[in-house]
């Protein structure tokens, strides 16, 4: 087999490796399609460094067949087609408030231990989703950010109706989007970049450039003049925290999606004057996983139109180097 190492400072080893029998309680995975996350760029411009004990293998959105099952891995047979939700959650701690899905102690796979940019790779079998026979294993790949974008809008509380103002248009912007619309919801997506306006624009979203437009003024005639039910911050700019509470309704919600590293200015007087709620959304839970698959099994997103490029996992450097060059892509997949 061939497996990716991640070796710091921009750069990737293909490496021979040999298959290890599954442990007590995992399955062994044939990797068909492992996609490139957000964070894995950032693993590549060297921010998390310090999770990661390289060299190693990343990745984490994979789609796979089953091709050993390990003792106690009830419930799983060789030949299974499924996904993996890629979470470890470790001793549980007070703080957690019993949400073990971004518990103190959890461990990402892909992260903090090796992950999918790999032919075979050994997961706990509790990781797991089955993925039905109509879905594509390369459809498949797209599951996890799928279901990230499920859970940010369950905790946004979306009903049928509501205005909705995506602030981003890169994937998981556009993946929102795409799950509100599914729901009943009137979806705006504010995006600079004009590759990824036109894309939303053909998939029937309507898009406005906050750098040629007066956004609130936009979302005002949009909204008919109601303004954002909910806000989904996905840029992770300043400009996208400075903008939010303008946009939003009395006793709006907005949902803070993007990862903000550093501290930024928040108008906290306007939460205070419109009784707004600010709602923080990470990772995914299993029921956002299952939500996921059946969206995408039934056809209701258009999901293969974010799909950019699918490389052979040997040219994964350049795909990295690519992304980096074309800020408009959406979703590369590396074919392992």
């Amino acid at each position: 087999m061939k497996a990716l190492y991640f070796t710091g400072n921009r750069s990737f080893d293909l490496r021979p490796s040999v298959p290890q029998p599954p442990q007590p309680g995992e399955v062994q995975l044939k990797v068909a399609y492992c996609g490139v996350c957000g964070t894995d760029v950032h693993l590549y411009h060297g921010a998390m460094a310090g999770r990661l004990r390289l060299p190693q293998v990343i990745g984490h959105e994979v789609a796979g067949e089953i091709t050993a099952v390990g003792s106690g891995a009830t419930g799983w047979r060789v030949g299974d087609r499924v996904t993996v939700r890629p979470l470890q959650p470790g001793e549980e701690d007070p703080s957690d408030n019993g949400q073990t899905h971004i518990g103190k102690n959890l461990k990402f796979m892909g992260i903090d231990s090796p992950g999918g940019m790999q032919a075979y790779w050994n997961v706990p079998a509790h990781t797991l989703h089955r993925l039905p026979e109509n879905l594509s294993l390369t459809l498949g790949a797209l599951i996890e950010p799928l279901a990230v974008a499920c859970h940010d809008v369950r905790l946004g509380e979306l009903r049928a109706g509501e205005f909705v103002v995506v602030l981003g248009g890169g994937p998981i912007g556009l993946l929102i989007a795409l799950v509100a619309r599914q729901r009943g919801a009137h979806v705006l997506v504010s995006e600079i970049n004009p590759a990824r306006r036109q894309l939303a624009e053909t998939l029937g979203l309507a898009t406005v450039d906050p750098q040629e437009q007066d956004l609130a003024a936009h979302v005002a005639t949009f909204t008919d003049g109601a303004m954002a039910d909910v806000l989904f911050e996905v840029t992770g700019a300043t400009a996208g925290v400075q903008a939010m509470t303008g946009l939003a309704r009395v006793r709006g919600r907005i949902v803070l999606v993007a990862i903000h590293s550093e501290p930024k200015p928040v108008d906290l007087f306007r939460f205070f004057w419109r009784e707004l709620r600010l709602i923080g959304a990470r990772v995914y839970e299993p029921e956002d996983f299952e939500e996921a698959i059946a969206l995408a099994a039934g056809g209701a997103l258009p999901l293969a139109s974010l799909i950019t490029q699918i490389s052979p996992l040997a040219e994964a450097p350049t795909v990295f180097e690519t992304i980096d060059r074309n800020p408009a892509g959406m979703k590369y997949l590396l074919q392992c």
